[in-house]
C-alpha cells in the first residue's frame, strides 16, 4: 500500500482505537506529516526499535510495540525448550513506558509465554540482571534511553541478558517483517493473564539480589566504608530510574554524604529541569551545580532516564566544575580497576577489556601497560556483551572492564549492557581512593595523562530528520566510500577502513587487509600524522556521527592537533550535509 492508503486503513479499521484515529484526523490536512509517519514500517534494528511517539506506521505507539512483541515472541517459540522459559520485561519512566510493558506482556502471554514484568520502573541494566537471574529465553525494556522526551522505544535482550548480536535479532528482524497485519495480532487482557499464570510482577527479590552482585565488583570496599563517611558528593537521576537503585548501592557500601537532586529525584516524562536527559550535557547538571558550588563538593553524578549511561562533573584546579568525556571516565576507570586488581595480586593472566573502535586511544596504552587484552568491537554496548558470552562464559578469557565513549560503563558479568548503578558506585570509590592519597579526580585525570600522554577526542552531530534527511546521510557516506579521498583539508590520509565491506585499505601501499567485525555501515579514516576520524549514521536517530581522537606530548597540543583535525574534516564533510 501507499502511505496514503496506509494511513486511510489505520483511519477507518476498527482495530485502531478512538485516540489513535483522532490524532491522525488532526493531521488530515498535512501531507508531508501524513507521508513522513506512514510512508514506511518503523525498523526493528538490531538493538530493537526507537522512534517519536505518535500515531502511525513510522512512530512508535501501542501498535508497532505490539508488533515487535510478536516477531520476538515468534522467534522465541521457534527455539525449543525457550518457550517455557518466559520473558522479563522492564521500562524506564518515560511516556507510556508502562502502557508499552503491559502491552507487550500481554502479547507473550497471548503465544503462551509467561511475562515477568516489573511491578515500577527499573534501570536497564537490572533488566539484563533479571534476565540471567530468572533464567530467561529473553528480556524487554521500553526506553529511549537518554533521547528527547518526545521518544520512546522497545529493546531486546537474549538469554544472556545481553542485547541480541547481529545473527541473533536478524532473526527477530525477519519475524517482525513478516507480520503484514497489525491488526491480526494476538493479545490476552491482563486479568486472564494472570489468572493463567502466564504475567508475573517482579520486584524486591530482585532488587536485593542486583545489589549484592553489585557489591562483589568493589575492589577496595574498606576505602569506601571510610572515607565514605566524610566524602561528599551531588547525585541526580535526571528524572529517571536511577534514584533508588544509586542511592542505595552508595549508602549500602558507605558513603553516608550524599545529597540528591530534589527537582530531579523522582520520575517524570516530561524531563522538566532539562532540557534534554543526557549526562553527556553539561545543561543537565545546572541544579546539581548550583547544589555543589553551595555545599563546597568536588564529584557530580548523573544518570540518564534508564540509568545505563553515567556522566561525572568534578572540580578542577582552578575550582571550576568541569564535566568529563565518557572517554575520561571510562579510563579513569580501567586505570583503577587494573591497578588496584595487579596491587592485590587479584589480576588474572588472560585478563581482558573490551572498548568501541570511536573510543579512545588512551584505553589501548592502559591495557598494554597491564599486560591485559584490550578487545576492540563496534559500536554498540551490545557487541562488548557478545564479547563476554563468548570469551568469559567460555572461560578463555576473564572480563575486567568493558566501556564506550558515549556513557557507557560496565565491571562485572551479572549484566551483559551498560550498567549507570556499577559505574555511579566505582566512580565514587574511585573518588574515595584518590582522597585517601590527597588528590581529587581531577589531580587523578592529569596523573593519567602524565602517565600515557595527553588524548583528547570530541564528536560532531548533524540531525537530518524525515525521508530527505535518512536519504542525504546515505548520499554523503556513499559520495566518502566512493571518493576514498586522500586528504581533509590540511590532514592527510593514511588508510581507510569500510566496516560495510569489511576492508581496510591503505592508501599509499594500495594494500588491502579484511576486517573481522560485522558488517556497518561506518567509515574509518587513519590519519598520517596518527589521529583518526570515523563517520556514521546513528541506529536510534535522524543523524549522522563524527567522531575524532588525537593525542599529544602535552595538554596543549593535543587540543590544537584535535582543532585543527575538526577544521579539516568538517571543510568536506559540511557540504555534503547542506
Amino acid at each position: 500500500m501507499s502511505y496514503k492508503e496506509t494511513y486511510n486503513y489505520w483511519l477507518n479499521n476498527p482495530y485502531f482505537d478512538d485516540e489513535t484515529k483522532k490524532e491522525l484526523i488532526a493531521i488530515s490536512g498535512n501531507e508531508k506529516e501524513i507521508e513522513d509517519r506512514f510512508y514506511k514500517v518503523l525498523e526493528f534494528g538490531t538493538g530493537g526499535m526507537r522512534g517519536l511517539i505518535g500515531a502511525g506506521t513510522n512512530r512508535i505507539n501501542k501498535y508497532i510495540i505490539r508488533k515487535a512483541a510478536q516477531g520476538l515472541a515468534n522467534t522465541i517459540a521457534k527455539q525449543p525448550g525457550e518457550k517455557e522459559k518466559g520473558i522479563a520485561i522492564a521500562y524506564d519512566s518515560r511516556r507510556f513506558s508502562r502502557e508499552f510493558a503491559l502491552e507487550s506482556a500481554l502479547v507473550f502471554a497471548a503465544n503462551g509465554i509467561k511475562a515477568y514484568l516489573f511491578d515500577s520502573l527499573r534501570p536497564t541494566p537490572e533488566l539484563s540482571f533479571a534476565v540471567r537471574f530468572l533464567g530467561c529465553a529473553a528480556g524487554v525494556v521500553i526506553t529511549a534511553s537518554h533521547n528527547p522526551k518526545e521518544y520512546n522505544g522497545f529493546k531486546a535482550y537474549g538469554s544472556d541478558g545481553g542485547q541480541l548480536p547481529p545473527s541473533e535479532s536478524d532473526k527477530v528482524i525477519q519475524e517482525v517483517n513478516a507480520i503484514s497485519d497489525i491488526a491480526s495480532i494476538p493479545f490476552m487482557e491482563e486479568k486472564e493473564a494472570k489468572e493463567k499464570g502466564l504475567l508475573e510482577l517482579i520486584g524486591q527479590k530482585i532488587d536485593d539480589a542486583y545489589m549484592e552482585a553489585l557489591k562483589k565488583v568493589s575492589v577496595n570496599p574498606e576505602i569506601c566504608r571510610e572515607i565514605g563517611k566524610t566524602a561528599k558528593l551531588v547525585y541526580t537521576p535526571l528524572h529517571g530510574s536511577g534514584s533508588v537503585p544509586v542511592l542505595r548501592i552508595l549508602d549500602e557500601i558507605g558513603f553516608e554524604q550524599v545529597t540528591v537532586v530534589k527537582e530531579q529525584k523522582d520520575p517524570d516524562p516530561e524531563f522538566s529541569t532539562v532540557k534534554y536527559p543526557n549526562p553527556e550535557d553539561r545543561s543537565a547538571f545546572e541544579l546539581a551545580m548550583d547544589i555543589a558550588a553551595r555545599e563546597d563538593v568536588d564529584l557530580i553524578i548523573g544518570t540518564d532516564p534508564d540509568a545505563d549511561r553515567a556522566g561525572v562533573v568534578i572540580r578542577n584546579e582552578k575550582g571550576e566544575y568541569v564535566i568529563l568525556t565518557g572517554n575520561q571516565i571510562g579510563c579513569l576507570l580501567l586505570e583503577y580497576i587494573l591497578s588496584q586488581k595487579q596491587k592485590l595480586n587479584d589480576l588474572p593472566g588472560n585478563a581482558f577489556a573490551a572498548t568501541t573502535i570511536v573510543s579512545s586511544d588512551l584505553a589501548e596504552r592502559i591495557c598494554r601497560h597491564y599486560g591485559v587484552e584490550l578487545v576492540t568491537v563496534l559500536t554498540g554496548f551490545k557487541f562488548i556483551g557478545e564479547q563476554i558470552r563468548l570469551l568469559d562464559d567460555s572461560g578463555k578469557k576473564k572480563f575486567m572492564f568493558g566501556f564506550e565513549e558515549s556513557y557507557g560503563y560496565l565491571a562485572g558479568t551479572h549484566a551483559r549492557d551498560k550498567d549507570a548503578v556499577v559505574a555511579s558506585m566505582l566512580i565514587a570509590e574511585v573518588y574515595a581512593w584518590y582522597k585517601s592519597r590527597g588528590m581529587t579526580l581531577y589531580d587523578g585525570l592529569v596523573e593519567l595523562f602524565n602517565k600515557y600522554g595527553y588524548y583528547k577526542e570530541d564528536i560532531d552531530t548533524f540531525t537530518l530528520t524525515g525521508k530527505e534527511g535518512a536519504e542525504k546521510i546515505q548520499e554523503a557516506l556513499e559520495t566518502l566510500r566512493e571518493k576514498k579521498p586522500h586528504s581533509f583539508g590540511k590532514s592527510r590520509v593514511a588508510a581507510i577502513r569500510d566496516y560495510l565491506i569489511g576492508i581496510r585499505r591503505d592508501l599509499e601501499a594500495g594494500d588491502t587487509e579484511p576486517l573481522n567485525l560485522p558488517k556497518s555501515n561506518v567509515l574509518y579514516f587513519e590519519m598520517k600524522s596518527g589521529s583518526w576520524f570515523c563517520i556514521r549514521p546513528s541506529g536510534t536517530e535522524p543523524k549522522i556521527k563524527i567522531y575524532y581522537g588525537v593525542s599529544g606530548n602535552t595538554d596543549d597540543s593535543a587540543r590544537e592537533e584535535l582543532h585543527g583535525l575538526k577544521q579539516d574534516v568538517l571543510s568536506v564533510i559540511k557540504p555534503l550535509l547542506d
